[in-house]
């Protein structure tokens, strides 16, 4: 999928993959592209989670994830750090 640009992408559903581990975040959910000193990422923002996902997410090197609504895939995400997660 393409890169989202900086206009947000709402869904209903994130996968984040963390390793072996598949952690489902359901609520209103946004994606949205940032570009920060000449380098793009996408921003992930979550609603309140369980203490215990946050804690494995702050604590991964690297996870992938995608966003949907209605089921359908609206963005699947290259691996990346899950610092862009917020």
């Amino acid at each position: 999928m393409t890169f989202p640009d900086a206009r947000p992408i709402h869904g209903d559903t994130a996968h984040i993959s963390v390793g072996t581990t598949l952690l489902v975040f359901t609520s209103s959910i946004t994606c949205q592209g940032v570009l920060e000193g000449g380098r793009g990422f996408v921003e992930l923002t979550l609603s309140d989670a369980d203490p215990e996902q946050r804690r494995l997410l702050e604590r991964s090197t690297n996870c992938q994830w995608d966003l949907r609504r209605g089921g359908g895939i609206l963005y699947f995400s290259p691996e990346q750090e899950p610092t862009q997660l917020r």
